[in-house]
Order: structure tokens, then C-alpha cells, then sequence
């Protein structure tokens, strides 16, 4: 939420006139899927994944469940939020595919998970590392799986200029990183999660791993003090490992209108087996709620106390990014 927080909410607010809710009737029908509200798509998550059984399914109820799933999504009979998140795609498609590097390939450990609340809003702020953004899709997962919540990440400007990529994100219940569209998921009670470092972090040469960049603006304290929720400050240690960027050639991501363009030891030499990430062991720390409540939503319009508690949340976040360095002791052991 930085460079993203100067841009113009072109969203219809929550509290438009029923002629709005018309309108989006009118365009679902067009394209299949019915648009829901943002707590009736967080239960219908729920649903999917609570209807998961302990023990897997036998082959033909798998098969059974696959056909009914392509049907509905042929016939259209899915549902999405406001924001295009779509549950049943996320539970049943998306997540799954994530959920394997999560457990398999990174072997993902989890420390402070009582520190996030189990409903109610909340902003996980995290640094952010990687040279692909592979951090956001593992801290999704962890929030899924553990909490049984939905984290609605927000996302930069040049997602959502690529075609599929940017479609996917939505689906996913991600959105832009734009103070009207976190206010609004916070207002309903959701879980966003934020990454203020932005390409500044997930780009940074290896040289330089694990020590955060400046945390943008401060968008995301203005969003936290004007809303009233807490901070749950988050440290990611191992994606630093999956894509160690060694160089960066300039010329070429200035050409392709990327912030960088990355060379590592296995890309751009060994093709698209340079894409699999390294197996580095991934842990996650969840550090204590800090909440803003003494400071009033007007202190978000003071820049010195936004940039006050930035610089705070970001140093919270950098201790806690070392002590999990110690916890976890080898890269890939």
C-alpha cells in the first residue's frame, strides 16, 4: 500500500443507492456467476473447506465431485463478491496448488498463530522477498489452513495489468493496494494482509536479503488508525532463498515495462527449469496486535505521527525477521 495509495477510488461505495445492487444483478446475469456480499462469499469459503473430510475421498467420489465442480462452472453456477473473489475456485483449485510448496517443497512452520484473531478485522503487515512474490501465496495458505480465514492481499498496479495473472488475484479475493478498497474489507470484517515494501522488497539482490526497505508512505498506518483495527506485525523467513537475484538487467525490464528483470543462478541459464524455486525451509512469525486506538482516526491526516508509527511497525517487523533467521539456522535444512 505505497505508490498505490495516490490513486482514485473508482469503486462504488458499500453504501450506494439499491439502483446500484440493480445494475450488478443485471450484470451477473450477463456473465454467469451471481455476485454475493463479502461475508456471505467468507462463509461459503468456510463451507468448502469445513466439508473437506479427515480422510480422503475415495477415487469415484473424486471424480464425482470434479465432474459436478466443471459443470458449475460451465452452467455458471458459482457465486463471486464484490471484489470477483470467488471461494469455490480458491478452496477447490487454487489453494491446493499453493498448498503443495507450502508443505512439500518449503516445509512451512508457523510461530505466533494466537496473535492473529480468529474473526473480526485485522492488517497483517509482512516484509516481502523473493524476487517472485511466492511470500503472499504461502502466508494465504497459512491463514486458510490454520485460522480458516481468507486473506485478502493487496496487490500493486502491475498485477492487475497482466491479463491472467490479474484475473487469478481476483479470484483469489486479492485486490488493488488502494486505501478505498482496504477500508472497504476491513469495514466488513476481513483479514487484509499488506506487503509495504512493494517491488523494493521482492526485488532486492541477494546481497541484500532479509534486511526490509523503506515501507512506502505509510498508506497502510492511514488505512489502520482511519478504520480502527490492529496491526499483527509478520515476519516471512525463506522465500529470500527461492530465487536468489544475483543481477539485474535494466535496460531489458525497462523495456518490458517491468521493475526489474532478475538473473539468479538457475534463470535465465536452465530455461524454465529456472523457474522452480529453490527448497529453502520457510517459517512464519505472527508477532502481538498493535493497536491504534489511542492515537483517534484524525491522527491519520498528521504525516509525522503516520511516519512515527511506520518507521515502528517496520523496525518491529525487521526484529522479528532476525530472530526467526536464528530459530531457523540453515537455509535448506
Amino acid at each position: 500500500m505505497n505508490a498505490q495509495h495516490d490513486q482514485d477510488d473508482r469503486r462504488v461505495p458499500p453504501d450506494a443507492p439499491a439502483t446500484a445492487d440493480d445494475v450488478a444483478d443485471a450484470a451477473d446475469a450477463a456473465e454467469g456467476a451471481r455476485v454475493i456480499r463479502l461475508d456471505s462469499a467468507r462463509h461459503a469459503g468456510a463451507a468448502v473447506h469445513d466439508a473437506e473430510p479427515s480422510e480422503g475421498p475415495s477415487l469415484e467420489r473424486r471424480i464425482a465431485s470434479g465432474l459436478a465442480f466443471l459443470r458449475r462452472r460451465v452452467v455458471g453456477e458459482y457465486e463471486v463478491d464484490e471484489f470477483g473473489f470467488d471461494p469455490e475456485l480458491n478452496a477447490t483449485v487454487l489453494l491446493p496448488l499453493a498448498r503443495a510448496l507450502y508443505r512439500h517443497w518449503f516445509r512451512t512452520e508457523l510461530f505466533g498463530l494466537e496473535h492473529v484473531p480468529s474473526q473480526g478485522p485485522a492488517l497483517v503487515v509482512a516484509n516481502h522477498s523473493g524476487t517472485l512474490p511466492l511470500d503472499g501465496l504461502m502466508l494465504t495458505v497459512a491463514m486458510h489452513d490454520h485460522m480458516g480465514r481468507d486473506l485478502r492481499l493487496l496487490g500493486a498496479d502491475l498485477i492487475y495489468q497482466v491479463p491472467l495473472l490479474g484475473h487469478l488475484s481476483r479470484k483469489a479475493g486479492h485486490t488493488l493496494a488502494c486505501p478505498s478498497d482496504a477500508a472497504r474489507l476491513l469495514d466488513k470484517g476481513e483479514l487484509v494482509g499488506v506487503f509495504p515494501e512493494g517491488f523494493k522488497g521482492v526485488g532486492k539482490p541477494f546481497a541484500e536479503r532479509y534486511r526490509l526497505q523503506r515501507f512506502g508512505r505509510g498508506g497502510f498506518v492511514e488505512t489502520a488508525l482511519r478504520t480502527g483495527v490492529p496491526i499483527i506485525p509478520c515476519a516471512i523467513v525463506g522465500a529470500e532463498e527461492i530465487y536468489p537475484k544475483i543481477a539485474d538487467l535494466r535496460p531489458l525490464a525497462r523495456l518490458l515495462g517491468l521493475p526489474y528483470f532478475p538473473i539468479t543462478p538457475t534463470w535465465p541459464l536452465f530455461g524454465p527449469a529456472g523457474l522452480v524455486p529453490l527448497p529453502s525451509k520457510w517459517m512464519i512469525q505472527f508477532g502481538e496486535p498493535m493497536t491504534l486506538a489511542e492515537y483517534g482516526s484524525d491522527a491519520a491526516d498528521d504525516p509525522m505521527t503516520v511516519f512515527n508509527i511506520t518507521d515502528h511497525v517496520r523496525e518491529n517487523v525487521q526484529q522479528m525477521v532476525y530472530d526467526t533467521l536464528l530459530r531457523r539456522g540453515p537455509a535448506f535444512f
